[in-house]
């Protein structure tokens, strides 16, 4: 059973919403050639800055589209724990030295991470969530 929807579009929005789907109808993504058009589609539209209510829910609904067919046919492997630490470390402007000091993690220990020699472990991450500001999930994808 379908059912209307809330919150219905309608006048110009609704108006600019439907000829874009007419243009480039959104259906489920199938093959790397749809992949490239609906690309296309949202590199046009994003390129147009400001968009009107209408074309924004489409891009929306496009991009959701878009990252169904990704999740699927290019998904991403979490990044190693000496590519995590290397980017939190850059992202805060710190060095190896001052995370040791304000962690009072061992210098060897951050070392063999950033060497790749050694994983997180559940101490580091407890002292590192902290100090970086960031959810311990961020530090465990690899646990």
């Amino acid at each position: 059973m379908i059912r209307k929807a809330t919150g219905q579009m309608t006048g110009k929005v609704r108006d600019a919403y439907l000829a874009l789907v007419r243009a480039f109808p959104l259906t489920s993504i199938r093959s790397e050639r749809q992949l490239k058009d609906a690309q296309r589609v949202m590199d046009r539209l994003l390129a147009q800055g400001k968009l009107g209510s209408g074309a924004a829910a489409y891009l929306d609904a496009l991009s959701d589209l878009v990252a169904a067919y990704e999740d699927v046919h290019y998904p991403l492997q979490p990044a190693s724990d000496a590519d995590m630490l290397r980017h939190l470390l850059e992202s805060k402007g710190v060095s190896q030295a001052e995370l040791c000091r304000a962690t009072n993690l061992a210098p060897s220990v951050v070392s063999e991470v950033l060497a790749g020699k050694r994983s997180f472990s559940k101490g580091m991450v407890g002292k590192m969530v902290g100090y970086f500001n960031v959810d311990k999930s961020v530090l465990t994808a690899n646990f």
